[in-house]
């Protein structure tokens, strides 16, 4: 067996960043994703206007070091998250809502110029398309002597001395059989462990001008009384593209998506004014409704509920196959950094 071939299973932001670092070391890699689209819980949607919304991953932080190292090393631009002027909090539907200003000294959020995707998009040329087989759903891992055996769910077959797993554990524990089987604690300790963005429900709503700046208003607003929970200005970098973009409830994924947009038009008209109504475009992504990246609990699992579990950080199959993605990681698990820093550690074992 080569012991320089080793396969990847998910070509999301860990998946792909896993790929970058070993084969900087030499490695031959292949990586199988599920998906006909590349990047997992990324995925930038640009609009007719232009402007790029994100329907997954979006902000980071300075604390965030390797991602803003990844970042800078890429020459990929970044910004501030727009939160000058007027926020609101709406506490209950028959009250109106809060006006506060988020202070300069709080800690900054930043987005990447052209959207999330761009990271994925470097990557991928990083990689090698070529390396990369799309509609490839592993449904089957079987330790053999020296390697380790992959068939798919077309019944193809891949051998490697090597393979991580990206999938989130949960995932991963339900969708793929082993043989022999994994541990029963490892079992347990997956069923119970959190997908991120799993029970999100993202949503934007293009605009041709950004009317809240015009009102002084930053386009924040965050609520507890209808289906926008949290919300914020998703101006383009170059001022040249606007959207309002954030969370709905979690619930109304049983609505249908008409059902929703009206309700989110109505709550943006009742605090920005009757300019909310005009919009060019309502976009939406229920990641629940995503089978290749959550599935539902077995029993009550709260958010990043067993995310950076040591038991992750260890190999199975006689150091043949290893568990990866970002809520593995040991810092910042269920996050973009997450994803970087569970690549880096599962890099520096090879």
């Amino acid at each position: 067996m080569n012991s320089n071939k080793i396969i990847i299973i998910g070509a999301g932001l860990s998946g792909l960043m896993i790929a970058y670092l070993l084969q900087k070391k030499g490695f031959e890699i292949t990586i199988l994703e599920a998906n006909e689209r590349i990047g997992g819980r990324i995925q930038t949607v640009t609009g007719t206007t232009g402007v790029t919304m994100e329907m997954g991953a979006t902000w980071f932080s300075n604390p965030h070091q390797n991602l803003i190292e990844l970042l800078e090393d890429f020459k990929i631009p970044y910004f501030k998250q727009h939160t000058s002027g007027i926020s609101f909090f709406e506490t209950m539907s028959f009250v109106p809502p809060q006006k506060f200003e988020i202070s300069d000294a709080e800690e900054s959020s930043f987005r990447i110029e052209g959207g999330t995707a761009q990271l994925i998009e470097k990557l991928v040329e990083k990689v090698g398309l070529q390396n990369i087989k799309t509609k490839t759903k592993v449904d089957f891992i079987k330790d053999c002597e020296d390697s380790i055996l992959i068939t798919d769910s077309n019944g193809k077959t891949y051998s490697s001395a090597k393979v991580i797993s990206t999938l989130p554990p949960h995932l991963l524990i339900q969708t793929i059989k082993f043989e022999p089987a994994l541990s029963e604690n490892l079992e347990r300790l997956a069923k119970k462990t959190h997908t991120w963005m799993g029970e999100s429900i993202k949503f934007a709503v293009e605009y041709a001008t950004p009317f809240w700046r015009a009102n002084n208003y930053s386009g924040t607003l965050y609520s507890q009384a209808s289906i926008i929970q949290e919300m914020y200005d998703h101006t383009n970098a170059d001022n040249k593209g606007f959207a309002l973009k954030g969370f709905l409830n979690g619930g109304t994924y049983t609505l249908s998506q008409e059902e929703r947009k009206e309700k989110v038009i109505l709550q943006l008209t009742k605090v920005f004014g009757p300019e909310a109504a005009r919009f060019v475009k309502y976009h939406e992504k229920i990641w629940r409704e995503e089978p290749l990246t959550f599935l539902p609990y077995e029993e009550l699992v709260m958010g990043h509920e067993n995310n950076g579990n040591a038991e992750y950080r260890k190999s199975l199959y006689n150091n043949k196959f290893f568990i990866s993605g970002s809520e593995t990681a040991s810092q910042n698990p269920g996050y973009m950094e997450g994803a970087i820093v569970a690549a880096k550690n599962i890099a520096s074992q090879f």
